[in-house]
């Protein structure tokens, strides 16, 4: 133990302490020197990055930007959801069919017009053509049929419009 405190008190090891106390002094200020060029070309960098701006300015307003975005998008996706909904009772099928309804009118100009819903529910248009007038009756269809007695021609236009496609589905679900 006596030998160690007699290395400690000598003078090399003292001269020892201080040149590696002298180094870690130099290391240290060089490698404060080397984060103060750093720093420096970090702040430039940012500032080209931001046009002049600041970068982290520039990443709120996005953020703001991007939320906003997000809210509308919501808020659109609802009002289509409402729009697809409301869409189902809108006319989306139609079948037509065109007759003589009187064989001294030449061609034929009388015709059944039947216009439906998704559910088949509408109306059933009948024009009948004479040479001295011309009439139109409606009748009302729910589930594909009438409460009132519709002709052939009518059933006719009903049976194309039941079969028709209807409007393609847009919901991306």
């Amino acid at each position: 133990m006596e030998s160690v405190m007699e290395i400690i008190k000598s003078d090399a090891f003292l001269l020892g302490i201080c040149g590696i106390l002298l180094f870690l002094l130099i290391s240290f200020i060089v490698l404060m020197a080397k984060y103060s060029g750093l720093n420096k070309r970090y702040k430039e960098f940012m500032q080209k990055l931001g046009n002049g701006k600041n970068l982290e300015e520039d990443l709120e307003n996005y953020m703001y930007r991007v939320e906003r975005v997000e809210k509308t998008n919501a808020k659109n996706a609802n009002d289509i959801a409402v729009l697809d909904h409301d869409m189902k009772k809108c006319i989306q099928k139609m079948g037509m069919v065109r007759y003589n309804a009187f064989r001294d009118v030449g061609s034929d100009l009388s015709f059944s017009l039947a216009l439906l819903d998704e559910n088949n529910d509408g109306v059933v248009l009948n024009g009948i053509y004479a040479r001295e007038m011309s009439n139109i009756y409606a009748k009302p269809i729910k589930n594909g049929k009438s409460t009132y007695t519709v002709s052939d021609e009518e059933r006719e236009a009903i049976e194309k419009a039941i079969n028709a496609e209807p409007l393609p589905d847009n919901q991306d679900n």
